[in-house]
């Protein structure tokens, strides 16, 4: 037990001595005054806001993630055969599982601080740090395919769409949308793979590896999301193109392509943009149906595997990330905010 706390008491005296350097760097003059000026700049105000209030939303969401797991019926170390009381007791201890939930909770924390993300439950011997590093670059690769092709897609249907607002054309592009909206990836990725690989033999079915069996997989994952873009994009350029700038620049005998796409487009992008930051959190770290369909490691089916198998560690380090993605992003979002529409003042 005294090891123990002393083990505690090192941490936070490594933090403050840490947060005690920082200062004295900062006040010797190690920092040059023009880069204390950078870094006293509104802007970097914001930034260090945002991140005080993402390490808040992390305890939240990280602490309430591993009290539902805990408080969710089932044993992580559930099996077909059924453990005896005292093989589960000594599991338990050995993961520190079989206190209090707040005890649990502890420690935890204390080794999240200290950058242990813990070992996976169900995949022996297997940390989740190591399972996440092995799965997350897959699916980031093919979400930045699939991010790409729904930006692409629905900012060019959409404009198109609102250029030529109820025609033929327009019609046409807004009912594919809805389609694309109302049919689950679970059915398009299947119809996919049997007409382009199988039926036409153009792709390969499934697999990881190589620039072709990634594209059946981008276009299913990024088709709902071409089809949301496309019809924000068509609403947001038709209340631009019904401004008093828009009128006056079509008055001047510019060119509809001109009047289009350079004029209208800055502001008709702007909401999504703002959509942009959880449409890239959500196909960088994965889909589930998308990866399974077509036999790809990432990190959708380790996600849902782990919550089927109460796997709390890698259920926990899979949010973390997915937290922290999302939330980067967003503020990403919000910088390139001020930067499409200098009327935005964000600080």
């Amino acid at each position: 037990m005294f090891a123990q706390r002393r083990g505690d008491a090192e941490i936070f005296l490594d933090l403050g001595f840490g947060i005690f350097l920082g200062f004295e760097f900062w006040n010797l003059g190690f920092v040059s005054p023009a880069a204390r000026a950078r870094l006293r700049h509104p802007m970097w105000a914001f930034i260090f806001r945002r991140v005080l209030q993402m390490l808040a939303i992390l305890v939240v969401v990280v602490s309430g993630t591993f009290l539902l797991m805990r408080l969710a019926p089932g044993s992580p170390f559930a099996q077909e055969r059924k453990l005896d009381p005292a093989t589960e007791r000594l599991w338990n201890e050995r993961y520190h599982l079989d206190g209090s939930l707040t005890v649990q909770l502890g420690y935890y924390w204390k080794n999240l601080l200290r950058g242990d993300l813990g070992e996976s439950l169900k995949y022996k011997n297997r940390g989740v740090a190591e399972i996440i590093a092995y799965a997350l670059p897959k699916s980031a690769a093919i979400g930045l395919i699939a991010l790409a092709l729904a930006l692409t897609a629905g900012i060019v249907t959409g404009s198109l769409a609102a250029a030529r607002h109820n025609t033929a054309v327009d019609r046409a592009l807004m009912l594919t949308a809805l389609a694309g909206i109302c049919l689950p990836a679970f059915l398009i990725a299947p119809l996919a793979a049997l007409v382009f690989a199988i039926w036409l033999g153009w792709l390969p079915v499934a697999g990881w590896g190589g620039l072709s069996r990634l594209v059946l997989p981008a276009v299913c994952l990024a088709a709902p999301y071409a089809a949301y873009c496309s019809r924000l994009m068509r609403t947001s350029m038709l209340e631009v193109l019904g401004q008093d700038f828009i009128r006056t620049a079509r008055a001047k005998g510019l060119a509809e392509r001109t009047v289009l796409y350079r004029h209208a487009l800055k502001l008709a992008i702007l909401p999504l943009v703002s959509y942009a930051g959880p449409l890239a959190a959500n196909v960088l770290t994965g889909s589930m149906v998308v990866e399974t369909i077509f036999n790809i490691p990432g990190l959708g089916p380790f996600f849902v595997n782990s919550v089927l198998n109460r796997d709390v560690f890698l259920v926990g380090g899979t949010a973390l990330v997915y937290l922290v993605i999302l939330v980067t992003l967003n503020t990403a979002v919000d910088v390139g905010y001020t930067l499409l529409d200098k009327r935005i003042r964000l600080w």
